[in-house]
């Protein structure tokens, strides 16, 4: 084969003029000193706050602390891999978790990484854990209900979707059972549940994940998990994951509900990492910015404007106090940027009440608005009936004689207390709930034995679906009781009454009268 000069020469001289000097630069630091979750780095002089730091050992950092000659990251892993002198990269990225429809069913970490071993998650979208919650314009008001299945909740505290609801009470008292019961009662109303548990057991969440596959739950719920175990960093990323997911199905027009249980345990992992990264202390050792840490996390519960999809985000924090002061420090921020709270009381809790809700003193900002027009016409005097009753009752214990109408009206409070009670995983549906506080309400426990009313109530609930089917699907379809409604159901009620309960065996109790009122008012006076 004979070369040609000339075209060596052309194709030396086209790669000469196509010859581009590539240069791949990359910022590196090295670790100065690591311990306890907390790296500082030298050399990383352009990095960012909040942004992603790759550390050896798949290990990811956070940069918190900007500081002159070095960088304070919380490391998201196990520290004890990393030592002094470690290559430190910036990626240029904020934190970012993956989120999508594949998430559904699966138990996370707060990285958003499988830990039910189940396999990897298939998705390729990501949302940064930090997003910046919509504005005035970006909002509509909050008025449809999400039913929780918990009559006292639904009937006196309503809820509603893009509202954010407190549950604060001391442990042990049901906090978790009335997060669990909604998230149980979202079957089949097109809402993706999120539960981040922070600083729980193992154990415990296992458990909850359990009742949540027996219930058929799992189909629309993603648990995230931060463990006692784990690092305080992965404890105070949890709940941002959490709303990173949520954050997901409402921009694209969804429902979701985030639960966070619970935010007092989230606030003392923040308090470990700003004390170790040396950021000076407030009240009670919290760092200044705790307040800022729920409040960038809580506003971000939404409902979005029609223009925006309508979509919405309904958080239910949790926080746990101790002997019972709502006025401590970080119940008192959390109260304050919410919508309202449900308190549970360990005196109720522990005299049989369930859920133990001190009427008194929860309350919800959004109220009648979060209910169907039928259990706000039936649950309109519920609050006050039971308000006076707790007077009344405490009023009762320094008198032995007492008029009729004060009789009247304590024996109706402890039937309408115990109509109200309900066992764990038993939310109800929103037409049951209605039948069974207008019983309550309208007089047809009277008559009923305290220890009866449980009966009484699910053998009318039995007796409505099966005799009168087509009264709980008026209520459930129309939303509300018109008088034609209202005349048929009392005439079923009074039917199943004489069946429930003989002549022969009703109760001597005074019927309630005009007078009732007046009673309570000189009860209080």
């Amino acid at each position: 084969m004979k070369l040609r000069p000339e075209e060596i020469t052309a194709v030396l001289k086209s790669q000469i003029e196509n010859y581009e000097a590539e240069v791949e630069v990359e910022e590196v630091g090295r670790v100065l000193e690591v311990g306890d979750g907390i790296a500082r780095i030298h050399g990383l002089e352009k990095a960012m706050a909040s942004e992603m730091l790759e550390l050896p050992h798949d290990v990811v950092g956070l940069a918190l602390n900007l500081e002159e000659d070095n960088v304070g990251a919380v490391l998201m892993g196990e520290d004890t891999l990393i030592q002094e002198g470690d290559l430190v990269k910036r990626t240029g990225r904020v934190m970012s978790v993956p989120v999508g429809e594949a998430l559904i069913g699966r138990v996370v970490n707060a990285l958003g990484r499988p830990i039910d071993d189940r396999g990897p998650i298939e998705t390729s979208e990501y949302r940064p854990v930090e997003f910046k919650a919509p504005g005035v314009i970006a909002r509509q008001h909050v008025s449809t209900p999400l039913q929780t299945g918990i009559k006292s909740i639904d009937s006196m505290i309503p809820i509603g979707r893009g509202q954010r609801e407190l549950i604060i009470g001391d442990r042990r008292t049901g906090k978790t059972a009335i997060a669990v019961d909604t998230i149980i009662n979202q079957k089949g109303q097109d809402v993706i549940c999120i539960y981040v548990a922070i600083g729980q057991k193992a154990s415990n969440v296992a458990s909850v994940v359990a009742k949540l596959e027996e219930h058929g739950a799992m189909d629309y719920t993603i648990v995230v998990l931060a463990a006692a175990s784990e690092r305080a960093p992965l404890k105070f990323m949890a709940p941002y994951v959490g709303t990173a997911m949520a954050e997901y199905f409402c921009y694209k027009g969804g429902e979701a509900m985030c639960i966070y249980d619970d935010l007092t345990k989230h606030a003392d992992a923040y308090r470990q990492m700003s004390l170790l990264l040396r950021r000076p202390p407030g009240r009670e050792a919290y760092p200044g910015d705790v307040f800022y840490l729920h409040s960038r996390l809580l506003e971000r519960g939404v409902k979005l404007s029609d223009d925006l999809g309508g979509g919405s985000i309904t958080s239910l924090p949790v926080v746990e106090t101790q002997a019972g002061d709502v006025s401590a420090y970080i119940p008192t921020n959390i109260i304050s940027i919410t919508d309202g709270q449900i308190f549970l009381e360990p005196d109720l809790f522990y005299s049989g009440v369930r859920p133990a809700i001190n009427v008194g003193i929860s309350v919800s900002r959004v109220g009648g608005d979060a209910q169907i027009k039928a259990m706000k016409k039936v649950a309109g005097k519920l609050r006050l009936d039971l308000a006076q009753y707790n007077e009344l009752k405490a009023f009762a214990q320094f008198g032995s004689e007492l008029d009729a109408a004060t009789q009247a009206q304590l024996a109706r409070g402890e039937r309408m207390v115990a109509a109200l009670n309900q066992g764990q995983y038993q939310p109800f549906p929103v037409e049951e709930e209605v039948a069974v506080i207008f019983a309550a309400t309208q007089g047809f426990l009277d008559k009923v034995s305290v220890d009866r009313v449980p009966d009484f109530n699910s053998g009318l609930i039995a007796r409505l679906h099966s005799e009168h089917p087509e009264l709980l699907t008026v209520i459930r379809e129309e939303k509300e009781i018109s008088d034609d409604t209202d005349a048929r159901l009392r005439a079923a009620m009074e039917e199943f009454l004489k069946d429930f309960q003989p002549d022969h065996e009703q109760l001597n109790v005074p019927a309630p009268t005009a007078a009732e009122p007046e009673a309570a008012e000189a009860a209080t006076a």
